[in-house]
């Protein structure tokens, strides 16, 4: 008979509440280099080119050259600077636009999915409603009324682009719920705030920074459109505004619309790429105990 010193000592299950990712898909890696590269660019700015994006110059309309490798606008500012420049405010819109979406998006998912019921028939036909508003003719309402500038511009798309979010947590919540672990948390005396935000919310994150990348994408779209139709802030230009100041010179100078764009349409596309990656690849797991 084995002595209590060889004996194996019992081992009590613990569990584990993280998200587990695998290996990121191609899509989200070819993402995550797009946005990068736009990311790097903007931040490094002051290294990347010696013009200054506000200075006026005397190379009217310039096409591309060595001194202005994406040429000059109707004032001599050089264009390179200016989406450079421009980056900052389009990328900073539609960060803290998404932010807002998403923290307004999980608090409404995580409640309505957890508490079910009542609560979560009224929050869901809130949802629906804010869901068949049309968000662009809204937007551009509301920013019309309130005066152009970056905070409106925030706060407009941010609390216009929470629903999706709101919907996807709702799902996940509610098939986490169900899960053995989650009523072993309750059966151990866990509050209802301890379970939503120390069991349920951790794996509901892989879902959550799917959608949230996707967010970031709509909300630059969203600002991109204002900006065009001459409702972003004049005093910060966005990609939008360069877009709208380039559509009066298309024809002497393509190259004012066509590198914003090309700048506008890089972002966007890297950020559905890896939206999509995250979240149709099977690298995002499921609960884990």
């Amino acid at each position: 008979m084995p002595s209590d010193a060889t004996m194996p000592r019992p081992r009590f299950a613990r569990l584990r509440f993280r998200p587990s990712f695998g290996r990121i898909p191609a899509s989200s890696a070819i993402g995550f280099l797009l946005v990068g590269i736009i990311v790097l660019a903007t931040l490094f700015s002051p290294w990347l080119t010696s013009f200054d994006p506000l200075a006026l110059g005397t190379d009217i309309l310039a096409p591309p050259d060595a001194i202005h490798p994406l040429g000059t606008d109707d004032l001599g500012r050089d264009l390179f600077a200016r989406i450079l420049r421009g980056g900052r405010v389009t990328l900073g819109i539609g960060l803290f636009s998404a932010v807002i979406g998403v923290v307004l998006g999980v608090g409404i998912g995580l409640i309505a999915g957890f508490f079910g019921g009542a609560v979560d028939e009224a929050l869901m036909r809130m949802t629906e409603v804010f869901l068949v508003l049309p968000k662009l003719l809204v937007a551009v309402v509301v920013v019309s009324l309130l005066g152009s500038s970056i905070f409106n511009e925030v706060m407009v798309i941010g609390l216009l682009s929470w629903m999706a979010t709101a919907r996807i947590i709702r799902t996940r919540v509610q098939i986490i719920r169900q899960e053995e672990f989650i009523a072993a948390a309750a059966m151990s005396g866990a509050s209802r705030t301890r379970i939503l935000l120390r069991h349920i919310l951790p794996n509901v994150l892989p879902y959550l920074l799917a959608s949230a990348t996707l967010q970031v994408a709509s909300a630059i779209m969203s600002e991109s459109f204002l900006s065009f139709l001459g409702l972003g802030d004049p005093n910060h230009p966005s990609w939008g505004f360069l877009l709208q100041q380039g559509q009066l010179y298309i024809d002497q100078a393509w190259w004012l619309t066509t590198f914003p764009g090309i700048a506008l349409a890089m972002t966007i596309v890297g950020c559905n790429l890896i939206g999509d990656g995250l979240g149709e690849s099977r690298a995002i797991g499921g609960a884990r105990r």
